[in-house]
């Protein structure tokens, strides 16, 4: 994944990557089907992946910390697959925001034609309760301090769900 978004280093898509792996294992056995959802619309998506080995499992122990890396790595990916965006640089604090996004493409050199992403995973529960956390994170993009069009996105890992909303102008 590094080597696709440019605002990941090889160190943090590695720990996203097994914190995304330890996520699916508490559910699911790989290859899975999950749904982008936006719009009312959804798309299938295959989710494969390994088993998380032991030490993987107690590295990524807390829950709360992995399910956000966790999320990170499928939001990130559905943008890539869903909009052909990828990271370009993490955001600020209080920009309502976790990452820019721009497409893939040449570097970016100004943040002013990005995207702002706000993603978040939540480990359990069902399709309102994905909606319901969507809610809370475009309401935190919209309060953010930028001016930037944002993108909420909520991974729902029992749900095997994602769902995307467009937060002000594209």
């Amino acid at each position: 994944m590094a080597a696709r978004h440019p605002g990941l280093t090889p160190a943090l898509a590695g720990a996203y990557l097994e914190a995304g792996r330890v996520c699916l294992h508490r559910h699911h056995v790989s290859p899975i089907e999950f749904h982008l959802e936006e719009d009312g619309n959804a798309t299938p998506a295959r989710v494969e992946w390994q088993p998380p080995d032991a030490r993987c499992q107690a590295a990524f122990a807390n829950e709360t910390d992995t399910t956000e890396f966790g999320g990170y790595l499928i939001a990130l990916a559905s943008m890539e697959f869903s909009r052909g965006l990828v990271a370009v640089s993490r955001a600020e604090t209080r920009t309502g925001a976790d990452y820019y996004l721009s497409p893939a493409g040449p570097a970016v050199e100004d943040l002013e034609g990005t995207v702002r992403l706000e993603a978040s995973g939540t480990d359990r529960g069902d399709h309102s309760t994905v909606a319901r956390r969507l809610r809370e994170k475009v309401d935190q993009a919209l309060n953010g301090h930028s001016s930037l069009p944002a993108i909420a996105v909520v991974v729902g890992f029992h749900a095997q769900l994602v769902m995307i909303e467009q937060v002000g102008s594209p």
